[in-house]
């Protein structure tokens, strides 16, 4: 990242909490509460964060996430990430969490509510970035584990604004869980999804008609549907695109092959993401960076990809256009 340029202003509304876990904390909250990491060092922890799939990803996503007990160490993982949020120009964050990947472990699902929102209650004073939370459910784990899930987060829902939907995505359909996301709905909450990332365009389909949701969440697969992205556009409904991930995963091979310019192309409302940031090589102005400089974006399509961002949150209107201004009063790389 240039320092000569301030970064576009921005929101971030794919990003999972638990993938900004970078080597450093790991291994710090590892020794404050006295649990042995399977690596030497940080280093070589680095150097696992090699992956063929979606799933020797996961495989160590879950394994690490054993270091995290306490609400202080949920805390510390928030203010790790916002405070790197604020220098990538990140104004807006909309933060994923996965509740069952801590309550299977004997973490209470209080505690890491609680240990988040406290560093999200200082986030606007801290930080200057604005914050919303959303509880995702593994869709690899059952229905009955997702409806638990949200019966026992019902306590906190004033602090969580959306449910999505992550994990293992193939084999594991949006249909499956239309009943918890009728509650959330019921609830007064916002709905997104995991879906066309690795798993099919059929399931961006189902994510829409089935569970009713505002945004997809990585979506590049509709590309393959011409009728799915011609309803996409026609509703506006966003997609939170995360292309250093899909090339880390590989769900496409090189980023300069990216369908993102094609999906511009074709008035999709994407924004760019970074899914997470500590596992794939760089947080939210790296995948801007790395986009311009693979795909030969120019100012004014990153300055696109930025309103977008804004336009796609789950902001109040009054504050999107606050946000938005501050995108248009931009100038630099």
């Amino acid at each position: 990242m240039t320092t000569a340029h301030p970064p576009v202003p921005k929101a971030e509304l794919h990003l999972h909490i638990e993938g900004t876990l970078e080597p450093e904390l790991a291994f710090a909250l590892a020794a404050r509460n006295g649990i042995a990491l399977p690596y030497a060092s940080e280093d070589e922890l680095r150097r696992a964060y090699s992956f063929s799939d979606l799933q020797s990803f996961l495989n160590l996503y879950y394994a690490l996430m054993a270091v995290l007990r306490t609400e202080e160490d949920f805390a510390d993982l928030a203010h790790a990430y916002l405070a790197r949020a604020k220098e990538q120009g990140v104004r807006h964050a909309e933060i994923f969490f996965d509740p069952q990947a801590h309550t299977s472990r004997g973490v209470p699902i209080g505690t890491v509510i609680e240990g988040l929102g406290r560093a999200l209650d200082a986030a606007q004073e801290t930080y200057g970035i604005s914050t919303r939370l959303i509880m995702c459910f593994l869709r690899d784990e059952s229905a009955e584990s997702a409806l638990e899930t949200f019966e026992a987060a019902r306590p906190y829902l004033d602090r969580i604004t959306a449910v999505g939907l992550d994990s293992a995505e193939v084999g594991n359909p949006p249909s499956k869980f239309r009943e918890v996301y009728a509650r959330a709905r019921e609830a007064g909450l916002k709905c997104v999804a995991h879906a066309g990332e690795e798993g099919p365009p059929a399931y961006v389909w189902e994510a829409l008609d089935l569970l009713g949701v505002d945004r997809v969440d990585h979506g590049v697969r509709c590309m393959e549907d011409p009728e799915l992205v011609a309803r996409l556009v026609a509703e506006q409904i966003p997609l939170t695109v995360c292309p250093l991930s899909n090339v880390r995963l590989r769900v496409i091979d090189d980023l300069a092959d990216h369908p993102l310019p094609a999906m511009l192309d074709a008035g999709l409302l994407v924004t760019v993401n970074s899914d997470d940031p500590a596992y794939f090589g760089g947080y939210a102005q790296d995948n801007f960076t790395a986009v311009r400089d693979a795909l030969g974006l120019d100012e004014d399509t990153l300055r696109t990809l930025a309103r977008n961002s804004f336009q796609a949150s789950f902001l109040d209107e009054e504050t999107r256009a606050a946000y938005l201004e501050e995108v248009d009063a931009h100038r630099g790389a």
